[in-house]
């Protein structure tokens, strides 16, 4: 397991603490009985942040744990472990 906190790590970070923040503010949108098409589209941009953090976080496994795993001759499992990643963000 990868344990250091790359660049691709920390720019996911970021956008997470950010659509953290995005959330917290939607929860107090609903609270505070604010237009649901603000609501909705506020829940799209975490969203989208959630997802960029996803790429980020899967580009520095790609680039270091599958790229080590093939270098091993181990990457047949980690190709089962996208493979079933892929399928859960294709439903």
């Amino acid at each position: 397991m990868d344990c250091c906190m790359n660049e691709d790590k920390k720019k996911a970070l970021q956008a997470l603490k950010t659509s953290k923040g995005q959330i917290d503010g939607i929860i107090k949108m609903i609270e505070g009985g604010r237009y649901c098409i603000d609501i909705s589209n506020q829940i799209i941009a975490a969203q989208g942040l959630l997802k960029k953090a996803n790429l980020m976080i899967l580009r520095q496994h790609l680039d270091n744990c599958v790229k080590d795993a093939f270098l091993n001759d181990t990457g047949e499992e980690k190709v089962d472990e996208i493979m079933n990643l892929l399928g859960k963000l294709l439903k």
